[in-house]
């Protein structure tokens, strides 16, 4: 009969985890988790079946910090600060930012997290096909806003390489202009819920 496990999901994407922040995402691996918890490669395969189970359970783990509680506040601002959790988890891990947009639809957190957002516009009127292009602006928003913010063209080293392109004067204007301003994040989902608040 085999083992007992005793290994819960949550030691196992704690180990998945640190390897990501220390060794960067390319170095996930079943190998590297089953070092880091001290045990054989094989023997991880009695816990998950491959790599790609791993990635989800790191996303969970990520998006489980999140508090799904709306603040005692306006509804705007009710989804001003639950889009605002989920964004500083993600920024906490920087080198599973892809790995957040690849396995989001697997996350049980991230599920409690949209229907916390959805009892908040259905309490403010939101119904029917409103509530879901409400949801969907909003998701877009973030994930587009996460993944410009970490992996984009006006984000990190690749900006100063971009405000050299003289050949793209535009491109390379925006580029120097973007060390000048805060991230963006805030306003523009101020104009997004602006819309919504709207319709």
């Amino acid at each position: 009969m085999p083992r007992p496990r005793s290994l819960t999901p949550e030691a196992l994407a704690a180990a998945a985890l640190a390897v990501v922040d220390r060794d960067g995402l390319p170095a996930l691996s079943m190998r590297a988790v089953a070092q880091e918890l001290g045990m054989g490669t094989m023997s991880l395969y009695r816990y998950v079946r491959e790599k790609t189970e791993l990635e989800a359970l790191v996303v969970d783990l990520i998006l489980s910090t999140v508090d799904v509680e709306p603040p005692e506040a306006p509804w705007l601002d009710q989804i001003t600060a639950l889009m605002g959790r989920v964004r500083h988890a993600v920024a906490a891990h920087p080198n599973a930012v892809v790995l957040t947009m690849t396995h989001r639809h697997r996350s049980p957190a991230l599920s409690r997290w949209s229907e916390a957002v959805l009892g908040v516009l259905a309490a403010n009127g939101f119904e029917g096909p409103r509530r879901v292009v409400a949801l969907r602006c909003l998701l877009g928003y973030l994930i587009g806003a996460v993944q410009l913010e970490h992996l984009g063209p006006l984000s990190g080293p690749g900006t100063a390489v971009l405000a050299g392109k003289s050949e793209f004067p535009l491109l390379a204007e925006t580029a120097r202009a973007a060390s000048e301003v805060d991230d963006g994040f805030a306003g523009g989902l101020e104009i997004v819920l602006r819309g919504l608040a709207s319709r």
